[in-house]
């Protein structure tokens, strides 16, 4: 009669420790975060100015001296010093990065797609995965600091 105790007080303890685990998760998973707009400025401005909002905001822009069309980063700089690759790569629980791609619509303007993709995870050993992007990263944000540096309102 004892085991039997013990054994349906496991059982309980089980379950209430697996519905803990399964409801533990809080945050909505999203694909790339994204937006396009026409400015009313030249592809050069509208280029310069993308990379100046990107590197203030810590990320590291390649091909910024390229004719090419489409700006890319890597993942965002968390902290400053040798140790960022480590939270960007394993023991941090968000990163993002973000593409751009600059057509000139003709001599005063400038088409704009940015898109942002997200990552996270639920915790220090679990997988990367794409969730919906904070306000302050978002592309909606990364294009009104592209407007405010071309000074267009």
């Amino acid at each position: 009669m004892l085991r039997q105790i013990v054994s349906n007080r496991g059982t309980g303890v089980l379950a209430v420790a697996a519905l803990m685990i399964s409801c533990a998760t809080t945050q909505t998973q999203g694909g790339p975060d994204s937006v396009e707009a026409v400015l009313v400025a030249p592809q050069n401005q509208v280029r310069a100015a993308v990379v100046q909002v990107l590197t203030e905001a810590g990320y590291e822009v390649g091909g910024e001296d390229l004719p090419d069309p489409v700006l890319s980063t890597g993942y965002r700089q968390e902290i400053d010093g040798p140790w960022n690759w480590l939270l960007v790569s394993r023991f941090g629980v968000s990163r993002s990065r973000v593409h751009t791609t600059i057509i000139p619509e003709n001599e005063t303007a400038t088409r704009l797609i940015i898109q942002v993709t997200y990552e996270s995870k639920g915790s220090l050993f679990g997988f990367w995965r794409p969730y919906e992007t904070p306000l302050q990263q978002s592309a909606a944000n990364q294009l009104r600091l592209v407007r405010n540096t071309l000074g267009l309102l």
